[in-house]
């Protein structure tokens, strides 16, 4: 049995750790950035959303129907994501948490990506797939699994992550996200496809490649699965 003293340390190291006193930093934005402005008539956007009165509020607003239905995949990724964040919940508001549903076709493919504001849980339905993360540098170090029903795999916050479906038949997850607005950028679709384009002169140098590349890479049309 330890001492008295030793609980009271363990309690006080407890209470540090939870206590508002204990973060060093602003809370997470709940969007990629927030302008200040002095009008408040045209601000748009908070740290979320703008609460409605909770005495108006109802059950729909905590509701959302159709997730069992199976989606398209057929498109370039073999891929479709079915979010269920703030935007379809409104009830979720600054609640951090969210959800999605991954359907994947044969050999369908979540592309690497980021969510800037959420780590991910990922559990497996149906299907086999192989999934992994990549660390922060210097390391890069390459975390992967293939996963079957039943199976669950975790992507810390802000890591470029995956799933593939390596199996012979259609592939099913569901994700839990720690964020109503989780956020996501797809690898690929930022690099090549932002608007306006990155110049072929900063890619060429990032990916030691040639400028023809870069412009062959940067034609391409860069499908969204969100």
């Amino acid at each position: 049995m330890g001492s008295l003293s030793e609980y009271l340390i363990v309690a006080l190291m407890l209470a540090l750790a939870t206590s508002p006193i204990a973060y060093a930093s602003d809370p997470s934005p709940l969007q990629d950035f927030c302008v200040a402005v002095d009008d408040y008539k045209s601000a748009v956007f908070v740290n979320g959303k703008f609460c409605q009165d909770p005495k108006i509020a109802k059950a729909d607003d905590f509701f959302y129907s159709g997730l069992q239905i199976p989606r398209n995949t057929s498109n370039p990724v073999g891929s479709t994501v079915t979010p269920v964040n703030v935007a379809q919940i409104p009830g979720l508001n600054t609640l951090g948490v969210s959800l999605v549903r991954i359907d994947y076709g044969v050999k369908g493919l979540n592309p690497p990506h980021t969510h800037p504001r959420a780590t991910e849980i990922l559990f497996v339905l149906e299907g086999t797939l192989y999934v992994g993360f990549v660390t922060s540098n210097p390391d890069n170090k390459l975390f992967t699994k293939t996963l079957y029903p039943g199976d669950v795999f975790v992507f810390p916050e802000g890591l470029i992550h995956f799933q593939f479906n390596v199996g012979e038949t259609n592939a099913v997850a569901f994700a839990g996200l720690g964020s109503q607005n989780p956020g996501v950028i797809t690898i690929a679709n930022a690099v090549f496809g932002s608007h306006p384009p990155i110049s072929p002169d900063v890619l060429t140098k990032a990916f030691q490649v040639d400028e023809k590349v870069v412009e062959y890479l940067q034609a391409q049309f860069w499908w969204d699965n969100n």
